[in-house]
């Protein structure tokens, strides 16, 4: 793959893109053309174009991968791009920025970086049509030179200076540099895409005399700004998302500056920073010439090609905005790699975010070539962490971090919740798609996690060594210990163990590793006896007595039928002494609805759910939240930011509570893999009148939804050709259905 080009890169100030170029002459006329590709990948990312005309839509190629073992390659038929030309020759260019493999990535001043050195490599094969073939490759007969970015960083923004566009500016010499040829792979995940465009709903002057935008939703992307004045007028646009005291918000940026500079050519210029990104919701301009209107500009908003596949609607609108907040939470954070966020310095590939809201993701877009390209680079890096197995990043740019201050890494594995990302993404990925192929492509990296943790357990079987995060965010804790949660870090990190070993166990007999099979059921028997004797009293009190504790224990199947009876019952008690507020932290929140409904106690839910006093998911909604906050209370009460220096208006992993709605409100369940065969259950409950949902699987589109009447409830399902369903009332009665549309009647509940 690519083996005649090379790697090319000339030398320039670090922040400035790079302009690569190069003409050749065609072998024969255009006509004779019968194809033509283009292949094509950098370190760090890049725009090609073929005589002056983009070869893709896609942006930010080739996202990130774990850039020493797993370098994506990209393909583009650029057949038309050339034969449009009568030329006798073909022109390629190639942007060049520092994208995240120069990024100075991380938090704390980390600037973690891949290398000193970003470069392209490409390949243009032109096949014509007597089956000869012409190959224009990447060497150092190339030209480059600054182009009109002289500086470019997905924190601190982008600068385009128009000047520098219809400019000659001085050439630099083009130099290889060295590339790994058996890193380079296939594209594996979707291609980073422009996805739709926004235009700002309010321009206003804050009490400081700045001029605002607000875009009305919280968004990943950048603003594409058309403007007319002075050459060398220069605009700035700060991005934020929220404001604070009427002014923008920046604070929880901590040292991302998220500032775009555009300067002015002297004529009709559009200006797009596509070598950045920010998460906003809010802009300020200045230096704009004349009078901005909303015709000026639009946010263009950018995230992975995903396909919209779940949706849900229900009787209260700020339900609805929650599941709304949960979708636009993963848009914005699937942008390449699952992040935990994508706006303040840091946006890495958290792996206890995923953990806890893959499932959900599977619901609301198709994620299967998303997240399975993200779970090869997890496994490529744990392969490589030795004893620390799966690292709290992936890709694990934070080893390459240089902190400020003396300031060390504190993160260090193996640790719960974000090591069982290795098992628990792959068994969200499975239960929604069902490919046994993919489960066994992910299962070496389920065993390297079971691998790293065991010589941490207990004799017994208990996990109670090394650092865990445990109940990470539990909103008892202060600001500044996000750590300090209620629940006992062993407790959870046992028992979110016993399932990633259990779900080994299932998937090593599914792919026919039966040896296998034997050791993670043995171990996951071990674990499971080992926690009900240490962790559960005979009155079935949970240590620590938490709502999180509970809700694990029952999530995860590690009691019995009477003890799981009285952990329901416990759970019921515990969220009804805080008046139904939240409790819990990224373990818990995913399973506490699940695990009230799961237990007779889905009236619990529903009061939980309905909340909207703060600590709850409806309090965010109440504050004009329109994605999924970090922290419970990420804004006060009375409109300030929460003073924690980790604070976030974009963090999907509390929205877990959506797949409980999808699955157990609406009812849509897998019964059996990839929705071979489906269980529609919905389950009233009080506070809605009705709610629906609708799921377009792998066999088609399954709805099903309910509705509140005098008698009881009206039930209505789709279901799709040729696939299995039981549909199971709210009275209980259950009904094995054939495709097309049915409608039930059913009784009160009790």
């Amino acid at each position: 793959m690519l083996s005649t080009a090379s790697m090319i890169t000339a030398d320039t100030d670090r922040e400035a893109a790079i302009l690569l170029g190069a003409t050749a002459a065609l072998e024969q006329s255009p006509s004779q053309i019968a194809e033509a590709v283009l292949t094509a990948t950098a370190y760090g990312v890049y725009q090609a174009s073929i005589n002056g005309r983009p070869v893709t839509d896609s942006v930010l190629n080739p996202g990130w991968t774990a850039y020493e073992w797993r370098l994506q390659v990209q393909r583009f038929d650029v057949t038309e791009l050339i034969t449009a030309s009568s030329e006798a020759t073909v022109r390629i260019e190639a942007l060049l920025g520092n994208g995240w493999y120069r990024g100075d990535l991380g938090f704390e001043g980390a600037n973690a970086n891949y290398g000193n050195d970003i470069g392209f490599l490409g390949e243009l094969e032109i096949g014509y049509a007597d089956g000869s073939r012409q190959l224009v490759t990447t060497d150092d007969s190339w030209t480059a030179r600054v182009s009109d970015s002289p500086s470019n960083s997905l924190y601190q923004g982008q600068t385009i200076d128009m000047r520098l566009r219809r400019a000659d500016t001085d050439a630099l010499p083009v130099r290889s540099i060295e590339v790994d040829r058996t890193a380079l792979i296939d594209q594996v995940g979707p291609l980073i895409m422009r996805q739709e465009e926004i235009k700002p709903i309010a321009v206003w002057t804050s009490p400081a005399g700045k001029t605002l935008l607000d875009f009305g939703q919280n968004l990943v992307g950048w603003i594409r700004l058309r403007a007319n004045g002075e050459a060398g007028t220069e605009i700035v646009l700060r991005h934020a998302e929220v404001l604070e005291n009427e002014e923008l918000g920046t604070r929880p940026l901590r040292v991302a500056k998220a500032t775009d500079t555009f300067i002015l050519s002297g004529g009709d210029d559009v200006f797009e920073p596509t070598l950045t990104f920010h998460g906003f919701r809010y802009a300020e301009i200045t230096g704009f010439p004349g009078e901005l209107t909303a015709d000026d500009l639009e946010a263009v908003v950018v995230h992975s090609a995903m396909p919209r596949v779940g949706w849900f609607s229900c009787s209260d609108e700020r339900v609805n905005q929650l599941v709304s907040n949960s979708v636009w939470g993963q848009k914005g954070n699937f942008l390449d790699i699952p992040t935990d966020c994508p706006q303040r310095d840091e946006r890495l590939g958290w792996t206890g975010d995923i953990a806890a809201y893959a499932a959900t993701a599977a619901y609301q877009f198709d994620v299967a070539d998303f997240l399975h390209k993200w779970l090869l680079d997890l496994a490529a890096e744990t392969a490589h962490n030795g004893k620390e197995g799966v690292p709290f990043v992936v890709p694990n740019v934070l080893k390459y971090a240089h902190f400020r201050d003396g300031f060390e890494n504190p993160f260090h594995g193996p640790v719960a919740i974000w090591g069982d990302a290795a098992a628990w993404v792959p068994e969200a990925l499975w239960n929604a798609y069902g490919d046994l192929g993919r489960l066994a492509d992910h299962y070496p990296g389920i065993v390297a996690h079971l691998e790293s943790v065991e010589p941490h357990l207990s004799e017994n079987g208990l996990w109670e060594s090394g650092q865990q995060l445990g109940d990470w965010l539990d909103p008892d804790a202060s600001p500044d210990e996000p750590d300090n949660a209620k629940a006992d870090k062993a407790v959870v990190a046992t028992a979110s163990f016993y399932r990633s070993v259990a779900f080994a166990a299932e998937a090593a007999r599914l792919i026919g590793r039966t040896d296998d099979a034997a050791r993670w059921t043995a171990l996951a028997t071990k674990i499971k006896s080992a926690f009900v004797a240490h962790y559960v009293d005979s009155d079935g009190t949970i240590v620590s007595d938490c709502a999180t504790v509970y809700a694990l224990a029952i999530c995860f199947d590690l009691l019995d039928d009477d003890q799981r009876a009285r952990a329901g019952q416990r759970l019921s008690e515990v969220v009804a002494a805080r008046e139904y507020t939240i409790t819990t932290g990224f373990a818990g929140t995913p399973f506490v609805t699940w695990a009230l409904s799961q237990t007779g106690h889905v009236d619990d839910a529903y009061r939980l759910l309905l909340n909207d006093a703060c600590p709850s998911w409806l309090y965010c909604v109440s504050m004009g939240a329109t994605t999924i906050w970090e922290r419970w209370d990420s804004m006060l009460p009375d409109g300030s930011i929460n003073p924690g220096d980790m604070t976030s208006f974009n963090h999907y992993a509390l929205g877990a509570v959506a797949d409980w709605l999808y699955r157990v409100v609406a009812g849509i369940q897998p019964a059996s893999p990839g929705y071979a065969t489906i269980r529609l259950t919905p389950t009233p409950g009080p506070g809605l009148d009705w709610a629906k949902g609708a799921l377009d699987t792998r066999h088609g589109r399954v709805e099903c939804g309910w509705q509140r009447t005098v008698d009881g409830f009206t039930v209505d399902v789709v279901v799709p050709e040729g696939t299995p369903v039981e549909v199971v009332l709210p009275d209980g009665s259950a009904h094995s259905v054939s495709a097309g549309c049915h409608s039930f009647t059913s009784r009160p509940t009790a």
